[in-house]
């Protein structure tokens, strides 16, 4: 029996990511201590500026948003034993999709009619554009990760190209189209936020949050309530198994890469349209390398996910609070802390499981 396999599910899912989150917490506790600040004020400093007002909630929930839909998109691939590191270029190119539906329809339709048709677009899109790299592996054996990783670079390049000689407005020196007008502008949910006593403020948090909660539940059922799901999952534990029972390789890489891509390119909708009302250069700023991590740390079950991605917009959003309250904390020790959550949830995954698989593997074993 592996490790993994002897392990109860709550240990599994739950305590192990807990057991990472403190290691990497107390590490930079050290380093904190090191610089000569007290950790304890510097933890309540992060806590406050990111769930200690309501300003700072939204500004919380709006970058999880942006974690929530990466993060499931490196989870799909997961399932189907696929590393998609591209979602940082498939999110970018999901605003094409984005701003093409909010440039053409925002002076006719009011924004309830432009936002279904700005998902599809973003959809579509970061779907396309992860299409790519998965026809590469399924048809010519080319390696998904090292693809994804250049397609970002096209992406990168390719929207550069875009926003400064085709999409920005006459006269314009801004690598950016025209600002949106009503119907391209996703509301904010300050009413929402309102009914549960909590005023946002100047926070761009916006329906997008709506749209990134119903695509975990979307994606739950897909994977373990659909015969698909259960094939992809099948391909992703044993292809050779999987193709054995008849599941075809080609058909999987590719479904669940577009799927993946999707929900990448749907990011788009929470910045392009939720915040900026426009489309800009860089507006993924990293979204989708976190997705990575939240992934990871939310053991790419969509719950997981969302819970990752709530404590990764804490980091962000209490990690600028507490570099302006503490001049001596630096971004780049806040960028140090998040890359140590995403050493212990990733690379040293394993660092308490052969610990605990000894002292539960008596018991899960009885109890089979």
């Amino acid at each position: 029996m592996s490790a993994a396999s002897s392990l109860p599910r709550w240990v599994d899912l739950g305590l192990i990511p807990l057991l990472n989150l403190a290691a990497a917490f107390l590490i930079a506790g050290l380093v904190v201590v090191g610089i000569g600040e007290d950790p304890l004020e510097a933890t309540r400093v992060l806590l406050y500026g990111a769930l200690g007002w309501g300003e700072g909630i939204g500004f919380t929930l709006y970058y999880a948003t942006n974690f929530i839909f990466t993060g499931l998109a490196v989870a799909v691939a997961f399932h189907a034993g696929l590393f998609n590191i591209g979602g940082e270029g498939q999110a970018y190119v999901g605003g094409l999709g984005v701003a093409a539906a909010c440039l053409t329809l925002d002076r006719i339709f009011p924004w309830w009619a432009v936002f279904p048709l700005a998902a599809l677009g973003a959809a579509a899109v970061g779907a396309g554009w992860a299409f790519i790299p998965a026809w590469l592996q399924a048809k010519r054996g080319s390696h998904v990760v090292i693809t994804t990783i250049m397609f970002n670079f096209i992406a990168a390049s390719l929207m550069i190209w875009l926003l400064v000689d085709v999409l920005s407005p006459p006269g314009s020196m801004s690598p950016e189209t025209r600002t949106f007008a009503e119907g391209g502008r996703a509301p904010r949910l300050t009413g929402f936020m309102g009914l549960f006593g909590v005023r946002i403020g100047s926070a761009p948090l916006n329906v997008s949050l709506l749209m990134a909660l119903a695509m975990a539940v979307a994606v739950w059922a897909l994977i373990w309530r659909t015969r698909l799901g259960y094939e992809i999952r099948t391909f992703g534990a044993n292809p050779t198994a999987a193709i054995y029972a008849g599941v075809s390789p080609v058909r999987i890489t590719l479904v669940a890469m577009g799927v993946s891509g999707a929900l990448a390119g749907m990011m788009a909708l929470n910045s392009v349209m939720g915040e900026q009302n426009r489309l800009i250069f860089e507006f993924v700023g990293g979204a989708g390398f976190v997705g990575i991590a939240v992934a990871l740390m939310g053991r790419a079950h969509p719950l997981g996910v969302v819970l990752a991605a709530i404590l990764f917009g804490i980091l962000y959003q209490g990690g600028a609070e507490l570099a302006f309250e503490k001049p001596a904390i630096t971004r780049d020790m806040i960028v140090m802390i998040q890359g140590l959550v995403i050493l212990f949830a990733g690379a040293l995954e394993f660092l308490f499981r052969p610990a605990l698989a000894r002292l539960f593997a008596p018991r899960a074993i009885r109890t089979a």
